[in-house]
């Protein structure tokens, strides 16, 4: 058979029994399998659980965890457990992704806990996960879905600004599950903005939404995973100037304001000019007026009366002769 190649040693041979009775122990016991969905924050620790519901002692028994191909993966063999032997412990075969960062529960087998942990989660280690119980009756499968998020805090940034408007940014970089991002005012209403830009790289994440405004508030940027109940803000406050109108439709030039309000004062100061000439004529009209009475009243009083001769000495009596 093309591409098939016989085990050539007693280790493979087990190796490939086992993988066959896994895959029988996901079609005959997947009713007693339990789906589980795990949620883990990428750089966290991460349980993938996994236990018996009759409590048996499994530290004599064989497990195996493998995460399921995805796209162009292949199947990777996560953890092997087999009374006692184990990857990194005299077994080989673990995929390199898992290397170093898996360990199960020694003290928690006797109990039927086959429970492992996944150290310093990475976004690669999303994906489905299967627990096998190969050699029981009836061998036992058990599902698990890892969900490795990333909740990345928005960034926002003023990227121009006039005296009218403001271009302001949201940038979400990393984000998993994809997020739905949107603006918001002061009230909490919802503004609306530009398309948003998005790009994915490996199950993440980026998106950046632009948003015009033209009103002093505070405005949030709002970030929000409803898959796993996540809400991020980032706030930054607007100042608008009041001198220009916020309406477009009646906005003025600043130049025309400006020589609109020269020409204003010119008038002011041309009309107090006249007023100050006007009342400077009326003034000289006045004193001219009060100087021709003055000259008049001097001329009356400088009119010549009738002259009075004074009395002369009184005669000398004549002599008696």
């Amino acid at each position: 058979m093309s591409g098939f190649k016989l085990p050539s040693t007693p280790l493979e041979l087990l190796r490939l029994c086992c993988s066959l009775l896994a895959l029988s122990g996901i079609i005959l016991g997947h009713e007693h399998g339990t789906g589980v969905k795990v949620l883990a924050k990428e750089g966290s620790d991460v349980i993938l659980p996994c236990s018996l519901d009759t409590k048996q002692d499994i530290t004599a028994a064989f497990f195996d965890w493998q995460k399921a191909a995805e796209k162009d993966e292949r199947q990777k063999e996560v953890f092997f457990y087999h009374a006692g032997v184990r990857y990194n412990n005299g077994k080989a075969g673990q995929s390199e992704q898992f290397r170093g960062r898996v360990s199960h529960f020694q003290d928690q087998l006797k109990h039927g806990n086959a429970s492992v942990i996944i150290t310093n989660t990475k976004k690669t280690d999303g994906g489905n996960y299967t627990c096998a119980f190969p050699l029981l009756q009836p061998p036992r499968t058990f599902s698990v879905q890892l969900v490795v998020v990333a909740t990345p805090k928005p960034f926002v940034t003023t990227l121009d600004a006039a005296e009218d408007w403001a271009l302001l940014e949201c940038e979400v970089r990393g984000a998993s599950p994809k997020p739905d991002v949107e603006w918001q005012d002061g009230d909490g209403n919802k503004l609306p903005a530009e398309e948003p830009q998005a790009s994915e790289r490996g199950g993440s994440y980026d998106i950046t939404l632009n948003i015009t405004v033209t009103k002093t508030d505070r405005y949030r940027c709002v970030v929000e995973q409803e898959d796993i109940k996540h809400r991020a803000t980032s706030e930054v406050f607007v100042h608008i100037s009041e001198k220009v109108c916020e309406d477009s439709s009646t906005k003025v030039p600043i130049g025309w304001l400006v020589l609109g309000g020269l020409i204003v004062l010119a008038v002011q100061a041309l009309l107090v000019f006249v007023k100050w000439i006007t009342t400077r004529r009326k003034n000289s009209r006045h004193r001219l007026v009060h100087l021709e009475q003055a000259l008049l009243n001097r001329e009356t009083s400088l009119e010549i009366s009738p002259c009075k001769v004074p009395p002369g000495p009184a005669p000398e009596p004549a002599e008696a002769p």
